[in-house]
C-alpha cells in the first residue's frame, strides 16, 4: 500500500503534487494523500479538483476532466457525474477546507480526520509549510509601518506551532516543513525565531518521548554534537531551486525531520543533487503567443498593431547607448505581428511546439490536453507596453534586465521616485537564457517583475507561464479568478523539487521499513 501523506497548509498542492507523482504515472504510487488542509476557498477547489484527478490511474484520467475545462465548464460538475461519484467523494474526503487553529474542537475533528487517513499506519508522512508573511522580509517590513503592531501578538508567527502539535501527537515517521528564507533572520522579542522553531521541532509538545532529528537537504553534515547527532548551520536548510533542475532562482528553507527510532537505527536521508548546468528559462516557455489586451479605452487588434509601432523609436534611440538594443528594437517594430488574444478565455488549443529536454517534457507535456489551460494575458497600458517592447529588447540583446538608469527618458514613468534606488528595478523582464527570478504571489498584483522576454508580445506573464516557471503539470488547472490563480502558482512550492525531495524520503523510507514503508 503507498504511503500516506498529510498536508498542512497545502494552498494548491505544490508539494502533495511532488509527493503524489512518484510512480503514479507508471501504475505504482509509492505516496498517497490521506488528507490535504487549505482554508483559502479558490486554492481549495484547485486542491480538491486535483484529489479528484488523482483518484484515477494517470493513463486513465478521464476525457471528461479535459473537455469539460476546454468548454469552460465548471470544474464542480465533474463532481456530479453519476459514473464518478466514488471518485469525487474520496477527494472531498481528502481535500479539507479549514484553517488550523489552536481550538480542541477543531484540534479533537483535525485528529479524527488524521487518523482516518493514516489507516493505522505508523510510517507516515506530514509535509506544509506554515503561512510565510509574518516571517518574509517584505512582510517584516510592511508590519513595521503598521502603527500598532506587535510582532509577539502576530498568530502567524506561531502557526507552526499547529504543525508541530500534530507531529507531538501522531508521529510521523518522516515531515517535510518549507517557509522562506527570512524565517532565518526573523526574530520575536529579540530571540531568534527559527532557533526555537529547530528546537521545538526536535522535542514535539505532547511528544511523549518522541523526538526527531533535523536535517539539510542540501547538505551532508560531517560534524557531530556531543550525541552523535549531525550539526547544521542555519544557512544549509536553504535549498537553491535553480540547482536541483528547476527553472526558477527560488530560495527556500526546507527542513527535513526523521524520527529518532530511524536514526538510531543507523539510517539517514540522503541530500538532494544538483544538476550539472541550470535550466534555462527558454526550455519551458514554449507556449501559444498571446497580445495583451489595452487598458483603459476600447482597442481591437489592429488598434494594438498600431499601438505597439507608435513606439517613440526616433525619440529614445539616442539616448540608448548600446547599438544592439536600438537594433533589437527595430529589428521587433519591423517583423512584429499580431499574436492570438485569449483575453477571454482559459484555454488555448494547439501548443506551437513541444519542450525541447525529453524529462522536462514528460514532466509537463499531456499530449491528451492538445492545448494548454490558465493562459489568458492581462491588459496593459500603452506606455507599458512600450517599456515592455524596451525592456524585452534590451534583455534580448544584453542577456540582462534593464535598471532604470537605462530606460530613455520618454519611457520612464512618471513617478517622483523613478530615479531613485527603490524604483531602480520596477520593469524586470525575465531573461530567456537563465533561470526566472522567484515566482511570488505578488506577481497577482503587478506584472511589472514578470514581463515576458519576447519583444514581439509585449505583455506580463500568463498564469500558465507562472505556473512552468513553478514546475506545475500542464495538466493541473487552477480555480478560480486569474488574481486567485496568480496567488495560487506565488505561494506554492515547486511540485519538481518536492517530488525530488520525495525520493529522498522514499528512499529512507525504504531502508527502514521496505517497499511502501
Amino acid at each position: 500500500m503507498p504511503v500516506p501523506i498529510i498536508d498542512l497548509f497545502a494552498g494548491p498542492g505544490g508539494l502533495g503534487e511532488g509527493f503524489s507523482q512518484l510512480g503514479w504515472r507508471e501504475g505504482n504510487p509509492f505516496f498517497r494523500i490521506g488528507l490535504s488542509v487549505e482554508k483559502e476557498a479558490s486554492a481549495h477547489r484547485t486542491l480538491r479538483l486535483r484529489s479528484f484527478v488523482r483518484q484515477f490511474p494517470y493513463a486513465q484520467i478521464p476525457e471528461e476532466y479535459y473537455q469539460f475545462l476546454k468548454e469552460g465548464r465548471p470544474s464542480e460538475d465533474l463532481f456530479t457525474l453519476p459514473e464518478f461519484l466514488e471518485q469525487a467523494r474520496a477527494a472531498e474526503d481528502e481535500a479539507w477546507r479549514a484553517e488550523l487553529r489552536n481550538d480542541d474542537d477543531f484540534n479533537s475533528e483535525l485528529d479524527k480526520r488524521i487518523r482516518t487517513a493514516l489507516k493505522g499506519n505508523d510510517n507516515w508522512v506530514l509535509i506544509g509549510g506554515p503561512p510565510c508573511q509574518a516571517y518574509s522580509l517584505v512582510g517584516r517590513s510592511r508590519n513595521k509601518g503598521k502603527k500598532d503592531y506587535i510582532p509577539e501578538k502576530d498568530e502567524k508567527h506561531f502557526l507552526y506551532q499547529e504543525y508541530l502539535r500534530i507531529i507531538g501527537v501522531h508521529r510521523p515517521a518522516v515531515f517535510v516543513m518549507e517557509n522562506v528564507k527570512g524565517l532565518l533572520s526573523s526574530k520575536v522579542n529579540g530571540n531568534a525565531v527559527f532557533k526555537q522553531i529547530l528546537r521545538d521541532l526536535r522535542r514535539p509538545l505532547n511528544g511523549d518521548g518522541c523526538s526527531y532529528r533535523i536535517f539539510s537537504l542540501s547538505n551532508s553534515s560531517k560534524a557531530f554534537d556531543e550525541n552523535g547527532k549531525p550539526e547544521f548551520e542555519d544557512k544549509d536548510f536553504i535549498l537553491r531551486s535553480e540547482k536541483y533542475g528547476i527553472p526558477q532562482s527560488r530560495h527556500r528553507v526546507i527542513l527535513l525531520g526523521v524520527r529518532e527510532d530511524i536514526c538510531k537505527a543507523g539510517i539517514s536521508p540522503s541530500v538532494l543533487a544538483e544538476e550539472s548546468s541550470e535550466i534555462s528559462l527558454y526550455k519551458v516557455l514554449t507556449l501559444p503567443k498571446l497580445r495583451s489586451g489595452i487598458s483603459r479605452g476600447k482597442y481591437d487588434e489592429n488598434d494594438w498593431l498600431k499601438a505597439i509601432r507608435s513606439f517613440p523609436i526616433r525619440d529614445v534611440e539616442s539616448e540608448i547607448s548600446d547599438s544592439r538594443v536600438v537594433k533589437q528594437i527595430w529589428d521587433a517594430l519591423t517583423d512584429i505581428k499580431t499574436p492570438k488574444n485569449n483575453m477571454g478565455g482559459n484555454f488555448v488549443g494547439k501548443l506551437p511546439r513541444r519542450i525541447i529536454d525529453e524529462s522536462l517534457r514528460k514532466w509537463y507535456e499531456d499530449e491528451r490536453i492538445d492545448g494548454v489551460f490558465n493562459h489568458c494575458a492581462r491588459t496593459h497600458m500603452v506606455s507599458d507596453l512600450h517599456r515592455y517592447l524596451f525592456v524585452s529588447s534590451f534583455a534580448k540583446a544584453t542577456s540582462k534586465s534593464p535598471k532604470m538608469e537605462d530606460f530613455p527618458e520618454a519611457l520612464k514613468p512618471d513617478h517622483k521616485n523613478k530615479d531613485t534606488g527603490h524604483f531602480n528595478d520596477r520593469f524586470r523582464v525575465q531573461v530567456t537564457g537563465k533561470p526566472a527570478t522567484t515566482v511570488t504571489c505578488h506577481i497577482s498584483k503587478d506584472g511589472h517583475y514578470f514581463i515576458h522576454p519576447d519583444p514581439s508580445q509585449c505583455r506580463s506573464l500568463t498564469v500558465r507561464e507562472a505556473a512552468r516557471i513553478q514546475t506545475f503539470p500542464d495538466n493541473y488547472f487552477f480555480c478560480g479568478s486569474r488574481t486567485e490563480q496568480y496567488i495560487q502558482v506565488g505561494n506554492a512550492v515547486p511540485p519538481l523539487l518536492a517530488n525530488k525531495i520525495a525520493l529522498v524520503v522514499k528512499d529512507l523510507l525504504t531502508e527502514a521499513f521496505g517497499s511502501h514503508g
